[in-house]
């Protein structure tokens, strides 16, 4: 399986990583965090060294508690010169974490070759400037935007309900215009509007092959979330070996795209598993 992404091809012929660049003041671990330019590129030039195969910026937060959302044209200022930068001074292949369309239009121009976004196209306008602009996209579960204080996440089944929502967004992207060679799913791991509690999570692991029958590539991101830090009884900065745990069996399972903030022990993790696997 590949994927076009501009100037760039990726091979899924094994599990990719993709490191994360967070553009923001609140973003929910610490350590992802950047404030400048300088810091920012700095951070993707080590993901990079260390086996990054991809860098996804973001410049709006989605933790609980987080921010009120951005208005455009911050989210613009805040990423466009760094995607600039790291795509094409340092020639990386790079995602825009966004859900918003101007943003979208910005960061395609600025040099992003994929669209992450954590909302699946439902915010006004999105679905439209994606068909428009040509480039993957990585549709995530979630289930409410802003949820309420106290909201607790119910599925009958969440891997099937998890993956009929992933369908319906599948197909109206096809309706839109965006062919299935474009688009990566992506369960979305953890709490506030992703709506997974830790044994929704731990359940989605267990059974992640399942989201291999949509035939497309497949992106997971688990890093020091929630569901790590309720099961180990770790705070967020104490959570890396719980999130290389989890990305060993990601992998083991055949997710194309692990999405992390410690990219040289994920990439020796993989490495590991890769190996294991082609015995």
């Amino acid at each position: 399986m590949q994927l076009k992404c501009s100037r760039h091809e990726l091979n899924f012929d094994k599990t990719l990583v993709m490191g994360v660049v967070n553009v923001t003041p609140d973003s929910f671990f610490g350590g992802s965090r950047v404030y400048s330019f300088a810091s920012a590129i700095r951070q993707a030039e080590i993901m990079l060294e260390s086996g990054a195969d991809i860098i996804d910026v973001g410049g709006e937060s989605t933790r609980p508690g987080g921010q009120d959302r951005l208005n455009e044209q911050e989210e613009i200022d805040r990423v466009t010169k760094i995607i600039e930068y790291i795509s094409g001074t340092l020639g990386a292949v790079v995602s825009s974490d966004t859900s918003s369309p101007k943003v979208m239009e910005a960061v395609v121009q600025a040099g992003a070759s994929i669209i992450n976004d954590v909302r699946a196209l439902q915010r006004p306008g999105a679905l439209e400037m994606a068909a428009s602009l040509e480039v993957p996209i990585i549709l995530m579960h979630s289930l409410v935007d802003q949820p309420a204080q106290g909201f607790v996440p119910h599925y009958d089944d969440v891997v099937t309900e998890v993956s009929d929502y992933l369908a319906d967004r599948i197909r109206i992207c096809e309706k839109a215009g965006i062919t299935r060679d474009r688009i990566i799913i992506d369960p979305g791991f953890g709490g506030g509007m992703f709506g997974k509690t830790t044994q929704h999570d731990l359940t989605m692991i267990q059974q992640f092959k399942a989201f291999h029958a949509f035939g497309l590539p497949v992106l997971a991101g688990v890093s020091r979330k929630s569901f790590i830090g309720n099961t180990l009884d770790k705070p967020v900065e104490e959570r890396l070996s719980g999130s290389l745990a989890a990305a060993a069996l990601l992998t083991y399972a055949g997710t194309h795209i692990i999405r992390v903030h410690d990219v040289a022990e994920t990439v020796d993790v993989v490495k590991l598993i890769e190996a294991v696997k082609a015995v």
